[in-house]
């Protein structure tokens, strides 16, 4: 008669308990803060935005007696709406132009070094350091030459020149990371270089486009002194320059309507981090590393 044996079951090994050492909770406590203190001036814009004049400046970030009055005067009086759909245009189409220009580009910089390549590098690193006051008049006589003064074209072309070098200098880094194999393999496939771009480099291309596209966009979308400058006409206008108008003279800010007008032109780029930040964060890390 035959016996079966039956395996001896063993007792899966007891995980070894977290000890919450010293270090670890003062890292954890440290990172609280820092989250608390990047997270309150959001908070407090909330808070500000939702508030009466008569509790602007009372202790507590919760409004007793919360109000929209606040968005009403931004969209209705002050045409925060308006501004915003110029800024949104300006910042979406300079963004592309950007992109546009700066893919290319960055392919030829990291795959076909040269002296002139490695000095377009330099100077793009140089440009960098150029205070944004010392240029402001001749790029303002420039402009006004070729009749772009007070137009958003002038204000989209230099929005895509400001957002360029580093847009580009991301890309080349990113580029410079992908294996020259590939590009070797598909051309003993047959495929030509268009081809290769198209359907290689491109797809691999796509974590640091979306990154460097929001660098673009929201660079554009928070510039205020080129708008200030450039346009004058209330209609074109951007978001930045429009808020700037609660501020008085004297000192004085109507801090109701400018939480509130503030708090609509942070949205959208909250949004778009929001539905990006996988990509985003991807894309930044590997265009900042070379292979």
């Amino acid at each position: 008669m035959t016996r079966t044996l039956q395996p001896h079951s063993q007792a899966a090994p007891k995980k070894p308990r977290r000890r919450w050492q010293p270090a670890r909770i003062l890292m954890g406590l440290l990172l609280l803060l820092f989250v608390i203190f990047l997270a309150f001036p959001l908070l407090w814009l909330i808070s500000t935005a939702f508030k009466p004049l008569a509790e602007t400046f009372t202790a507590g970030l919760i409004p007793k007696q919360p109000t929209w009055a606040n968005f009403s005067e931004a969209i209705n009086d002050l045409g925060v709406l308006e501004s915003a759909a110029n800024t949104f245009k300006v910042s979406l189409i300079s963004a592309l132009l950007t992109l546009a220009i700066a893919t290319p580009a960055s392919y030829v910089l990291a795959r076909r070094p040269s002296p002139v390549n490695r000095g377009v590098l330099i100077w793009i690193l140089v440009t960098q350091t150029f205070p944004v006051i010392l240029i402001i008049v001749p790029l303002f006589l420039i402009l006004a030459r070729f009749g772009l003064v007070n137009t958003h074209l002038g204000l989209i072309v230099v929005y895509v020149v400001w957002s360029l070098p580093f847009v580009l200098w991301m890309l080349q880094g990113y580029v410079s990371g992908i294996p020259n194999e590939l590009e070797e393999a598909a051309a003993v496939d047959g495929a030509t270089q268009v081809q290769t771009i198209t359907r290689i480099l491109l797809p691999l291309l796509i974590p640091a486009l979306v990154a460097t596209g929001l660098y673009a966009f929201v660079n554009a979308w928070n510039e205020f002194f080129f708008a200030l400058v450039l346009l004058k006409s209330p209609e074109l206008t951007t978001i930045q320059v429009n808020l700037s108008k609660l501020r008085g003279i004297e000192g004085l800010a109507r801090w109701g309507p400018l939480a509130a007008g503030s708090l609509l032109a942070t949205l959208p780029t909250l949004v778009l981090f929001g539905f990006m930040q996988r990509r985003l964060v991807s894309g930044l890390l590997s265009g900042g590393v070379k292979a």
